[in-house]
């Protein structure tokens, strides 16, 4: 019995832990190409700014969000108590809301991994136009959602069942 609900508790952290690598690829796949912009065309000028160079920097912002939200989320989690940590992965589980920005970031993501290397087939090299383009369509599809938010396409409120507490 004993076993079994540390596994619970883990599969609990690992489903948030997900989450949270998720989140951080979709966060800082929005803030890092207006940031590397920014930074290359105020400190360089224009003619250091390319395709090649602002893709890889899309995606390895990408990577480094995902890699840090996914650390934060383990962290908060593992100090958490097992209750806590259930509570949680429901709350989120059935956050209508976050599910569907993050269907918004995935739909972006595969409709710009595949475009990207069609339109700027010669100007990057073949990994940073997908996975950067894939970086760029994720902050798009997140735009997407946080734009159908505002114009009054509101997500549907879910209620959440109530689950017993097992007694061990």
């Amino acid at each position: 019995m004993g076993s079994e609900r540390l596994s619970e508790t883990h599969a609990d952290m690992e489903v948030l832990v997900r989450r949270g690598m998720t989140k951080g690829y979709e966060v800082f796949s929005l803030l890092t190409p207006p940031a590397y912009a920014a930074f290359v065309l105020m400190r360089k000028g224009k003619g250091h700014f390319t395709v090649n160079r602002f893709l890889r920097a899309t995606w390895v912002g990408g990577a480094v969000g995902c890699a840090g939200g996914g650390a934060l989320e383990y962290i908060r989690s593992s100090r958490a108590s097992e209750a806590t940590v259930r509570n949680r992965r429901l709350r989120h589980a059935y956050d209508t809301a976050s599910l569907r920005a993050d269907d918004h970031s995935t739909i972006g993501a595969i409709l710009f991994a595949v475009l990207t290397p069609a339109i700027f087939w010669k100007r990057a090299s073949t990994v940073n136009l997908v996975i950067g383009g894939a970086g760029i369509g994720s902050a798009i599809g997140l735009l997407t959602h946080y734009g159908r938010t505002v114009t009054g396409d509101i997500t549907p409120d879910t209620q959440i069942p109530d689950i017993p507490a097992t007694s061990s």
